[in-house]
C-alpha cells in the first residue's frame, strides 16, 4: 500500500499542472538541444534524441520528481574534442561508459555525500548558473533587430503580468503561444527555432557503438567518460538539492545517481549523447507548477511529438519567446539574498560564494567552481573547529604549583591536525609535578596528529619524572590510540615512530 501511495503521489498528484509545465519545458528544450548539439559537434538529431530519451527514462528511474534531465551545455563542452578527433561512434561509446560509471557510483551509495556541499557553495552555484543562463541568451539579442528586443520585452511582460489575471495556465506557455501567433500572423522578421538547425523526421533506432572492443578504445574514452560522469552527477545532485529546498520535499540522491547512469546507458543506444539534470529547465518546470514525475515524462514525450509530428509549427516559434522564458529563469535562479544580505553574512561564507561564482564564470565549468568551494569550505571549517578547543587546569589544592603536586587538566573540543598544536601548547610544564591527570571526556581524537600531540604532552611530563594518566577517552579515540599511540605502550621507547 505504501508503494502504491507513493506511486500515485509522484505520478498523479497533480496531473493537470504537471502536463502544462511539461509542455513549457518541451518547447524550451528544442533550441537548447539544437545548440548543445552544435557545441558537441554532432548532428542536431543526437541532442534531440538524447533529450527526450533521458527525460522519459529519468522520470521513471530518477530520485528527484519534477527534475528535468536532458542534453546539457556542460556535458556538450566536454564532448567536442572526442567527436572532432575520433568521430561520433566514440562519443556513443563514451556516453555508454559514463552511464556505467554513474550506476556503479549509485550502487556504492556515494550520491548521499552531496550533503557536504555547504549553503555558500550552493549560493555560488546558483548565482553562476543564473548569470550563465542569461549570458547564453545574449547571442540572440546581440544579433537581433528591434523586433527581437520588442518581442523579448513583450514576452517578459506576459510572463510577469499574466499571473495577475490567472494562474491556471503557466505564463511562460502563454508567452510562447502568444508571441508565436503574432510572429506567424504578421510575418515578423525574427529568428525562429527552425533557424537553429534541422529537426529529425524519424524515430531513433537501437544502435550499438561501432568501435573496436580494445584497450586502446578504453584508453581513449575512459578519461572523457570519467569527467562526464563526475560533472553530470555534480550538476544533477546539486540541482536536486536546489529543488529539494524550493519544493520543500526530499529526494533520494543514490537513486538519482543510479537513474542518471541508466538514462545515459539508454541514450547512446538510441542515438543520443550523455546528459544530466538541467538547472534552467528544472526551474522552468517547478516555477510553472510541475511537482511530479509526470511533468518530466511528459516533457520528454511531448518533445518527441513536437519534433516528429508538429515540427513545421515548432520551427516557426520565435527565438525571442524562448529567450524571454530563459531570462525569467535566470532571474529566478539567482540567489538575490546572497547579495542583499552580504553585510550580515559571515566573511568566510561570502568568500566561498564569490569564489564559486567567479570560478564558474571564468572557466564555464561548474565542477571547477564547486570543487574549489568545497575545498575552501573545508579549510574554513577546520580552522573554526580547531579554535574551539579548551584545556583547563582544575583546582588540585593549595600545593598544585609546588614540586610534587598533582595537576589535573580537563580538555574539551576537537583534537585533529589543525588544533593539535594548540592542545600541546596549553599545558603548563614548569615545576616538577608528581602526577598529571588529563581528562579527555569532553574531547575527541580524530587523527594521527591528535594522537601524536597527546604522546608529546605525556612524554614531556614523564621526562620530568611525573606519572601521567589519560582518562575519559571515548571508544573511537581509545581504539585509535591503541593502534597508533605510543604513550600507552610502555614497551615502546619514547622515540619510536607511529605506524600508519
Amino acid at each position: 500500500m505504501t508503494f502504491l501511495t507513493t506511486l500515485r503521489r509522484e505520478w498523479l498528484g497533480q496531473p493537470r499542472a504537471d502536463l502544462l509545465s511539461g509542455t513549457v519545458v518541451a518547447l524550451a528544450l528544442i533550441p537548447e538541444a539544437l545548440a548543445f548539439s552544435f557545441i558537441a559537434g554532432v548532428d542536431p538529431a543526437v541532442g534531440l534524441y538524447a533529450s527526450f530519451v533521458i527525460a522519459m527514462t529519468i522520470a521513471v528511474v530518477g530520485g528527484r520528481p519534477a527534475m528535468i534531465s536532458a542534453a546539457t551545455g556542460a556535458m556538450s563542452l566536454l564532448m567536442g574534442g572526442l567527436v572532432r578527433d575520433h568521430g561520433i561512434e566514440f562519443l556513443f561509446a563514451a556516453s555508454l561508459l559514463t552511464g556505467l560509471i554513474q550506476v556503479a557510483i549509485g550502487v556504492l551509495r556515494l550520491g548521499r555525500y552531496v550533503r557536504f556541499v555547504s549553503k555558500s557553495v550552493m549560493s555560488g552555484f546558483v548565482n553562476s548558473l543564473g548569470i550563465l543562463i542569461f549570458l547564453a541568451q545574449t547571442p540572440q539579442l546581440l544579433h537581433g533587430n528591434w523586433q527581437t528586443f520588442a518581442m523579448v520585452g513583450a514576452g517578459l511582460a506576459v510572463i510577469y503580468l499574466f499571473p495577475r489575471l490567472t494562474k491556471a495556465v503557466p505564463s511562460p506557455l502563454v508567452a510562447i503561444l502568444a508571441l508565436s501567433a503574432v510572429a506567424i500572423a504578421f510575418h515578423v522578421d525574427v529568428r525562429t527555432v527552425g533557424d537553429m538547425g534541422k529537426l529529425p523526421t524519424t524515430l531513433p533506432v537501437f544502435h550499438l557503438p561501432a568501435v573496436p572492443l580494445t584497450w586502446e578504445t578504453l584508453r581513449l574514452i575512459a578519461p572523457v567518460s570519467l569527467t562526464l560522469a563526475f560533472v553530470g552527477l555534480l550538476e544533477s545532485l546539486l540541482t536536486a538539492n536546489l529543488l529539494d529546498d524550493i519544493t520543500d520535499t526530499p529526494s533520494d540522491k543514490d537513486r538519482e545517481t543510479r537513474g542518471q547512469g541508466i538514462a545515459n546507458i539508454v541514450s547512446p543506444l538510441l542515438g543520443g549523447m550523455a546528459g544530466c539534470a538541467m538547472i534552467g529547465q528544472s526551474m522552468i518546470n517547478v516555477t510553472s507548477g510541475g511537482r511530479g514525475r509526470l511533468s518530466t515524462f511528459w516533457a520528454g514525450l511531448f518533445l518527441l511529438i513536437l519534433i516528429l509530428v508538429l515540427r513545421d509549427w515548432v520551427a516557426r516559434i520565435p527565438m525571442a519567446a524562448l529567450v524571454a522564458v530563459m531570462i525569467m529563469v535566470s532571474i529566478k535562479t539567482f540567489d538575490w539574498g546572497s547579495v542583499t544580505n552580504i553585510r550580515s553574512t559571515p566573511a568566510q561564507s561570502t568568500i566561498v560564494m564569490l569564489a564559486v561564482t567567479l570560478t564558474v564564470l571564468a572557466t564555464h565549468d561548474l565542477s571547477k567552481g564547486v570543487v574549489l568551494g568545497v575545498v575552501l569550505s573545508v579549510i574554513f571549517f577546520a580552522r573554526k573547529v580547531g579554535k574551539v578547543l579548551a584545556v583547563r587546569e582544575i583546582d588540585a589544592g593549595p600545593s598544585s604549583e609546588e614540586e610534587g603536586a598533582v595537576r589535573r587538566y580537563v580538555v574539551t573540543g576537537q583534537i585533529f591536525f589543525v588544533s593539535a598544536d594548540l592542545f600541546a601548547a596549553a599545558f603548563e610544564f614548569h615545576g616538577k609535578p608528581r602526577r598529571v591527570e588529563i581528562d579527555l571526556t569532553g574531547a575527541h581524537l580524530w587523527d594521527l596528529t591528535a594522537v601524536a600531540a597527546v604522546d608529546k604532552v605525556v612524554f614531556r611530563y614523564r621526562r620530568q619524572g611525573a606519572e601521567v594518566e589519560v582518562i575519559g577517552m571515548n571508544q573511537a579515540a581509545a581504539t585509535l590510540v591503541e593502534r597508533v599511540g605510543r604513550h600507552d605502550k610502555t614497551h615502546l621507547p619514547e622515540g619510536a615512530g607511529h605506524s600508519a
